[in-house]
């Protein structure tokens, strides 16, 4: 019984700590402008498939035209495993659409990711519940969640 209360403690000052939109900022002295932005998931909740937009560089305006980014997302579950990593929908900065989004150089612009609600090399669904989504571009990392109901 204890160890269920500690997981449900655990879980609300999780959520209670995790935002909800996140924006990773810029080291550079002097100048701050956000490096990657994502949205919220949806459907949210989904079932049994999900989508996420995001973008990265200073999109829409991109200055640094020709600047690639080093661009990895991935699925947690709420013990903190990695459950999946969601590909690169359509064909976009030059990479083809279907790609893993795990260490992939993409430029400045707006992307969205597709999760097809399955385990991680599996067919096996994932069951309900709270999962995290985290985005690291050029190693600043943003988590998200979201909920899968069935």
């Amino acid at each position: 019984m204890r160890i269920r209360w500690s997981a449900l403690a655990a879980l609300v000052l999780t959520l209670a700590l995790m935002p909800r939109v996140g924006k990773a900022q810029a080291t550079q002295p002097g100048k701050q402008k956000p490096v990657v932005s994502m949205g919220q998931n949806y459907p949210n909740p989904f079932n049994p498939e999900s989508r996420i937009s995001f973008t990265i560089g200073d999109f829409p305006a991109c200055g640094e035209g020709s600047k690639q980014y080093r661009v990895t997302l991935k699925i947690f579950n709420i013990l903190t495993q990695v459950v999946a990593v969601p590909q690169l929908e359509g064909s976009s900065g030059g990479v083809a659409g279907g790609q893993k989004l795990d260490n992939v150089l993409l430029p400045c612009g707006r992307y969205t990711a597709y999760w097809n609600g399955k385990y991680l090399g599996t067919s096996r669904e994932v069951a309900s519940g709270v999962y995290y989504w985290q985005i690291a571009v050029d190693g600043q990392k943003v988590v998200t969640r979201s909920t899968v109901a069935k």
